[in-house]
């Protein structure tokens, strides 16, 4: 793709927030050994993405990104996969019932570990150790020797990113996720939220159409679209020996593709010009998503987007927002009137919540739902202004029924976060609050999709 790219080039590049491995011959055995592994995912599922991402950019679909902050080994179990997907499911078919427009379904699933911390270090009690970094290089425990970077640890995170997409496969593909099933959908403890019952009226509508589509001759098994459906994975490319020792390239067309995920973005802290994440993901063929903040200028934003996709391939780049609900309608306009004015083919989504993390008074990182959804409301209400398409949605949640962001209907409070407050990084959304957000979220895109169909 790129002149002078190779898998490795981004060695000889600015590389930040990656751990510094003391055992390089322990490192350069591991790398040696994923190089052999087989890929995670294929060149042609990465493609089909970017297809579908296309349509996304044309205003005829729409993104639905979600899952954990940071997958961990501890909780790595069948039931919290089955769970969180089937909650995207959901979020997934409330969208696609209001605005009458495909979803595309991302999961921050399959190889979500590493994470970038705000410093190196952390001190608790007078004690200064390196920062926790994901579990795929090194142990939330804070003790000397759980905090040292092991590189053996991306070996079982390979393992628990195959096994993870293995059971994802089989849940799109294999019958749970037919519409027939979208009652079974529900889990147990929504019951107690007040959008649970307006989605099962949703699902009986739907129960309905199903019924009599079948009577005109129209089940799963003349419309396979109806009995499966397309699920991608996705993740932060942030431990670059990992994504290195994970590139193949692509036996049909010669390009390279990085086969641990789908699709990969790059973070706020690391799109600096010149990167060596930035250079990593220029060369490699799968679709890329890029996190702006507050600190991206629109020539530095337009800079990056010519050289991550210099043929303005459509479905290639998804753009991020994460800025604050404070912030959002003041510091996005520029950077869409850039992309706009350049004619560079981008999905738009959103992400409310990194920006919006507080500290509760007892001491508990939190986002208010409050919060998150101004944010949401702002990023629609920039591309109406701006004549652009807000096509998605960037969300940390979980099926879990945890207690970690304030707010919504199920109105946990700042006390309530100690009852199950069990991230290993940043707070999520719970199943309920997914849900809820889901429903409002298509009230917005419905208001969007007017306004477009009233402009043309």
């Amino acid at each position: 793709m790129a002149a002078k790219w190779t898998p490795e080039s981004w060695r000889s590049h600015k590389g930040i927030q990656m751990p510094f491995y003391r055992d390089a011959e322990a490192l350069a055995s591991v790398e040696s050994q994923l190089s052999q592994f087989p890929p995670l995912v294929f060149a042609g599922e990465a493609r089909h993405l970017k297809a579908d991402l296309a349509k996304v950019s044309a205003g005829e679909a729409f993104l639905l990104q979600g899952g954990d902050c940071a997958e961990s080994f501890a909780e790595f179990h069948p039931n919290n996969i089955r769970d969180t997907f089937r909650v995207l499911l959901q979020m997934a078919v409330v969208l696609t019932f209001a605005s009458k427009l495909p979803v595309v379904k991302v999961g921050r699933m399959a190889g979500q570990f590493a994470k970038p911390r705000s410093a190196d270090t952390e001190t608790i009690g007078g004690v200064e150790l390196p920062s926790y970094r994901g579990d795929n290089v090194n142990d939330i425990a804070f003790t000397a020797e759980a905090r040292e970077p092991d590189p053996s640890r991306m070996v079982r995170a390979y393992n628990q990113s195959a096994a993870t997409l293995n059971l994802l496969r089989a849940f799109s593909t294999g019958g749970y996720a037919s519409l027939d099933r979208v009652h079974g959908w529900m889990l147990d403890f929504m019951g107690r939220s007040p959008w649970a019952a307006k989605f099962e009226a949703m699902a009986d509508q739907i129960g309905q159409a199903l019924d009599f589509m079948r009577a005109c001759g129209l089940d799963a098994d003349t419309v396979p679209q109806l009995g499966g459906t397309s699920f991608y994975t996705s993740h932060e490319a942030l431990l670059l020996p990992f994504e290195q020792a994970l590139t193949r390239q692509d036996s049909l067309t010669g390009d390279w593709y990085d086969t641990s995920a789908h699709m990969l973005w790059i973070g706020d802290r690391t799109r600096f010009e010149g990167s060596a994440h930035v250079e990593y993901l220029r060369g490699i063929g799968n679709p890329i998503g890029m996190k702006c903040g507050p600190s991206l200028e629109p020539d530095a934003l337009i800079r990056l987007l010519d050289v991550l996709n210099p043929s303005r391939e459509a479905g290639r780049i998804t753009l991020i927002t994460r800025y604050g609900h404070d912030k959002i309608e003041a510091g996005l306009p520029k950077l869409v009137r850039a992309v706009l004015r350049e004619g560079h083919p981008v999905v738009w989504s959103c992400d409310p919540m990194h920006g919006n993390v507080i500290k509760a008074a007892n001491g508990y990182k939190t986002r208010p739902f409050d919060r998150i959804l101004a944010e949401v409301r702002g990023f629609f209400a920039v591309h109406r202004a701006e004549g652009s398409f807000g096509g998605g949605i960037h969300a940390e949640m979980t099926g879990q029924n945890v207690t970690e962001c304030t707010g919504g209907a199920v109105a946990i409070t700042d006390e309530g976060l100690a009852d199950r407050y069990h991230t290993h990084c940043d707070p999520r959304l719970n199943a309920a609050q997914s849900l809820e957000l889901a429903f409002l979220l298509a009230e917005m895109l419905n208001e969007e999709l007017k306004e477009r169909r009233a402009a043309a």
